[in-house]
């Protein structure tokens, strides 16, 4: 008889046994006896040294490498090539749905430039702001003048000015009025009329040293030049080629702010300066004043508010 026939009737014989109350339970060791023996692999000689130099974790190089488990549906099927995940190729919906936002469209250049204009504390030159708005300088300055036009048809209280040589909004000065209520407790520091004297002399004879103001004035002009240093109405521009070396002054480009000029070439000419003079020396019977007016007078006087000269002579 072979061996699964005879493992076969101690089954039925255990089972018997089991069915029938008047025979006891087979002892466990029978039943250990009955379980089929763990076959090992036995390497064959002379590998031994292999296996005791082989380290943990390292896989044997002759052990079959086990290929890519197969995923099965619920009814033991492969899936279809349709029920796959998109992969990065396929056209997903997240792609198509990133395809349907639409790309901010650029803003219209004059509302760049009006609020560039309106967030800076400072005049902005043309360049700087066709740089900022991505456009050239000459479609910047047609901006400008359309903006300006726009203010002036829907009657704005404000106009983009060229300052300074740059751009910068300015209230229209019949709301000056208004505009100073507004700051009339704060505390603004003016300039002594001495300071403006001297002011007028560097803007007119810029560059100029302190010697040369002194002899304008006739009086020592270094306290009034220290003011104007302080307020950056006027910096030193060098020193002088002669004996002492000294400095040499000129406006700033705060100087045309304080005084809302465009550039120095909004200087009133000499000619102009002296028809002004003429005209506030003019006395009730009419007499002819002195012709002989020049810089030096004007000087004295304080200067003109709304000048500023051409260029360093």
């Amino acid at each position: 008889m072979s061996e699964s026939a005879e493992l076969s009737e101690q089954v039925e014989e255990m089972e018997d046994t089991r069915l029938d109350p008047s025979i006891s339970p087979a002892p466990e060791s029978a039943v250990e006896e009955l379980k089929p023996e763990a076959h090992t692999v036995t390497p064959p000689i002379g590998d031994e040294s292999a296996i005791a130099d082989r380290q943990p974790g390292i896989p044997d190089p002759q052990s079959p490498t086990p290929g890519p488990v197969e995923s099965h549906d619920a009814n033991g099927q492969s899936p279809t090539p349709d029920s796959r995940l998109p992969t990065p190729s396929d056209d997903s919906s997240l792609d198509i749905r990133h395809s349907e936002i639409p790309a901010p469209a650029p803003l219209p250049s004059a509302q760049v430039i009006e609020a560039l204009l309106f967030a800076a504390d400072a005049p902005v030159k043309l360049d700087r702001l066709a740089e900022l708005a991505e456009a050239t300088p000459e479609n910047a300055r047609a901006v400008i003048d359309e903006l300006n036009a726009n203010y002036q048809e829907t009657g704005r209280t404000f106009r983009i000015q060229r300052v300074a040589q740059g751009f910068q909004l300015y209230t229209m000065p019949d709301y000056a009025e208004f505009v100073r209520r507004l700051y009339q407790h704060q505390y603004t520091h003016r300039l002594s009329h001495a300071a403006l004297e001297v002011l007028a002399i560097v803007a007119y004879k810029q560059p100029v040293t302190r010697p040369e103001v002194d002899q304008l004035r006739g009086v020592d002009c270094s306290g009034p030049l220290v003011t104007l240093l302080e307020r950056r109405l006027i910096a030193t521009y060098g020193r002088a080629s002669r004996p002492g070396n000294p400095f040499l002054y000129r406006t700033t480009p705060e100087f045309l702010r304080y005084f809302g000029l465009a550039g120095l070439e909004d200087l009133p000419r000499m000619e102009e300066i002296g028809e002004f003079l003429a005209r506030r020396e003019t006395g009730p019977d009419g007499s002819e004043p002195d012709k002989g007016e020049t810089f030096d007078s004007l000087a004295m006087d304080g200067g003109h508010k709304d000048a500023a000269p051409e260029d360093a002579r």
